[in-house]
């Protein structure tokens, strides 16, 4: 079965797994969206009440949506923080240091692009949107910010906790055991097994069946048959332990099973194509293009 046939028969549930971020985001940009439109209404039903609203109606609009939509372009660079910063059960005191100047830096980031989007709309309307830095505005704004924040890192960590136990975290059958199941740099013990752990089951993974490695922040995936396993770990620590059983890196964020390739095409620029026999196609690199002909001839 060809790859696009594959896509086909792939099911909702198997496209989240595959694509976690693409479907976080979107299913964030409808909370934000939502959540901006109840606290629009809220907020104008609330002026009404008041005798001495001078507020217009489209106000309350503006306020909600630009500070939903500021929330939603900052959060690729929250979450890269989170992935950097994991709430663990170990130094307690740095984390919160380190999460308390995050709160800081997103509330100002956040009040910044609230006011570059508000300040056009303002203009357009003849009016002018004033905020005073560094006084009650900015602690009134603050106050939220980082509730949102702490909201935002409770959210990320346990839709990462649930992620892995969905798609079945995989730990080397040698760490699996240790208290973090994870791969380090000086670790070069090459592990003959995975073992997966999904949900209340686990199972092992063949090294012969990984067809190939890719790179995804704190985390490698190992793909095998249509399916992905994140393992905790660096491309490079991965691939150090590998190696001896045939993997090869084909692209600074890829690694392939070289037992896997079905055949390879070259491109005038020396970047290539490795096709597997799974049908699936990785991008191979000129960088690493002569130490995988190489390992090919040696295996």
């Amino acid at each position: 079965m060809s790859s696009s046939d594959q896509q086909q028969h792939t099911s909702l549930a198997e496209r989240i797994v595959h694509h976690p971020q693409k479907f976080g985001y979107l299913l964030l940009a409808v909370f934000l969206m939502l959540n901006a439109a109840v606290n629009a209404s809220s907020v104008w039903t609330d002026l009404q009440r008041s005798a001495t609203n001078g507020n217009l109606w489209w106000q309350p609009i503006v306020w909600e949506y630009s500070s939903a939509v500021s929330t939603l372009l900052l959060c690729p660079l929250l979450f890269w923080w989170f992935r950097q910063q994991p709430l663990r059960l170990v130094k307690i005191g740095r984390q919160l240091a380190f999460h308390l100047a995050g709160s800081l830096i997103f509330a100002l980031l956040h009040i910044l692009i609230m006011i570059l989007l508000r300040q056009p709309v303002y203009a357009l309307a003849g009016d002018s949107y004033g905020f005073e830095p560094l006084t009650a505005d900015f602690l009134y704004e603050y106050r939220k910010d980082a509730w949102a924040y702490l909201f935002f890192l409770c959210c990320y960590t346990l839709a990462r906790f649930f992620y892995s136990r969905l798609s079945g975290e995989a730990h080397p059958l040698n760490a699996a055991d240790n208290n973090s199941g994870a791969v380090t740099a000086d670790d070069d013990t090459t592990p003959e097994h995975f073992l997966v752990k999904k949900l209340d089951r686990e199972f092992l993974l063949r090294n012969s069946d990984i067809e190939w490695l890719e790179a995804n922040g704190n985390y490698v995936n190992l793909h095998s048959k249509g399916r992905i396993y994140p393992l905790r770990a660096t491309l490079s620590a991965t691939l150090k332990q590998l190696e001896p059983l045939g993997f090869c890196r084909s692209h600074r964020s890829l690694a392939v099973n070289l037992r896997q390739i079905d055949s390879m095409q070259f491109q005038s620029s020396g970047d290539g194509e490795i096709t597997l026999y799974s049908g699936n196609t990785l991008a191979l690199s000129r960088r690493y293009k002569d130490n995988l002909k190489q390992q090919l001839t040696e295996t």
